[in-house]
């Protein structure tokens, strides 16, 4: 029931703020574009409901008010509320190239491509010459992992990421995008450049932030989660750093990211294997934790994680610690931490783009079963139409149901209690599969 209460937090969320332009929060002062929180959320939105139209049109509004250098605002439509200037964050700006690939994921639409490449393409070499010769975004003012989890502990003030690993992580992140863009829009030139720049910060990366042994600077999770995810850890060190990054998270028992690394936390998790480490984060009910709000009476996405701390008393810090005078900066409704729906609905519910193909022309159904589930429903309106993946444990076995739409092809990954898995390649229709 706790988990089911967040998922539908996580679409109440996203309605209240998904207004004309996605808002960080329907309420209080603020009710802002603001370009890093709807980056997060892009996947989770695109999978809970048809944002095609929706983001193309605020996508529109992000090309125009970009700055003639590629920068890009941290509020769209721009307004000047935090920041030096207003422009140019790690994560912020990065919505110029990661949210149209989304679209075009969920979509297979390359439309939307075609009118924000050049906004793409200025986003990317804005950091470029940001970062010169050394191939690291390390210059100006970023948010860095925003409200990540922070103690009063003497010995352990909190979970900080130094920002140059977050932007020089995002640097590569939208390179990669920008690439892959130029080589689906037939762009060779572009495409081979851009390949050559990404190999760069890759190499810069690993120089300046990864140890012999696999310790990604700042070691924190969302350090660990942004170099993986992005693929910039090198093979040799990887199964390294994955397992740091496991041990990470038992060791503190919870998660420690904040808005930049909380969409990936999971993800990264199970990309290594490490499963049950990624269950354990998601079915956690005390502070921090995604089901903690949910014990607290909770309808949406809190901002905080600790929006109404432990003790009862409601959270009432500024932005900025150095503005004390500041109002108060707590809200119950603010979509960003609700980014677990992508990994809830690829990883638990199994239901994934196969082979890279994007519109779900080619489908996956991978469920991982986990964290004392015993059953778990999950669909998708896709372009083709319905996508469903729904499991069941009963008497020692799964029952696994899947619907696959007209026109398309699925890959299904019939699993058992242990883990094995059982391949089928169909068509559209029903079926059921039980080991």
């Amino acid at each position: 029931p706790l988990i089911n209460k967040l998922q539908q937090n996580i679409q109440w969320g996203q309605r209240g703020n998904f207004v004309d332009v996605p808002t960080d929060c329907p309420q209080r002062q603020e009710r802002l574009g603001w370009t890093g929180d709807a980056q997060v959320f892009a996947p989770t939105a695109a999978f809970n409901m048809d944002v095609a139209s929706f983001f193309t049109k605020w996508m529109g509004d992000v090309a125009a008010d970009q700055r003639e250098d590629g920068s890009v605002g941290h509020i769209i439509p721009f307004l000047d509320v935090l920041g030096e200037g207003g422009f140019g964050s790690a994560a912020w700006g990065d919505a110029a190239a990661v949210i149209p690939y989304t679209i075009y994921q969920y979509y297979g639409d390359t439309r939307i491509l075609e009118h924000q490449y050049e906004s793409m393409k200025a986003w990317v070499e804005f950091m470029r010459k940001e970062a010169g010769e050394g191939y690291l975004y390390n210059t100006g003012f970023h948010y860095g992992d925003w409200l990540a989890y922070a103690t009063d502990n003497s010995d352990y003030p909190g979970a900080t990421t130094d920002k140059d690993i977050i932007s020089s992580a995002y640097f590569a992140c939208s390179t990669n995008i920008l690439m892959k863009t130029a080589k689906i829009l037939g762009r060779a030139e572009d495409a081979a450049l851009y390949s050559e720049w990404l190999e760069n910060i890759k190499v810069a990366f690993d120089e300046e932030f990864i140890s012999k042994s696999g310790r990604v600077g700042s070691n924190t999770q969302t350090a660990y989660a942004l170099a993986l995810a992005f693929d910039l850890v090198p093979e040799e060190k990887e199964a390294q750093a994955a397992e740091r990054y496991a041990n990470d998270i038992r060791k503190f028992g919870h998660i420690t990211t904040g808005f930049v690394g909380t969409p990936l936390v999971c993800l990264v998790l199970s990309k290594y294997g490490y499963n049950e480490e990624a269950f354990n984060l998601l079915t956690r009910k005390e502070y921090p934790s995604w089901l903690y709000p949910v014990t607290q009476g909770a309808t949406t996405i809190w901002e905080r994680w600790d929006g109404i701390r432990p003790d009862g008393s409601f959270n009432t810090m500024s932005a900025f610690a150095d503005e004390a005078d500041e109002e108060v900066m707590n809200s119950f409704n603010h979509y960003a931490y609700g980014a677990i729906g992508d990994w809830m609905y690829k990883v638990i519910a199994g239901i994934d783009f196969a082979d890279g193909e994007p519109g779900f022309k080619k489908i996956a159904i991978k469920p991982v079963i986990g964290g004392g589930l015993t059953n778990v429903d999950a669909t998708h309106e896709c372009m083709y139409g319905t996508i469903s993946s729904s499991w069941e444990i009963e008497d020692g076995k799964v029952t696994l149901e899947v619907e696959i739409p007209p026109n398309t092809t699925a890959e299904i990954f019939a699993p058992n209690l242990v883990g094995e898995y059982e391949k089928h390649e169909v068509g559209s229709g029903k079926y059921v599969f039980t080991r």
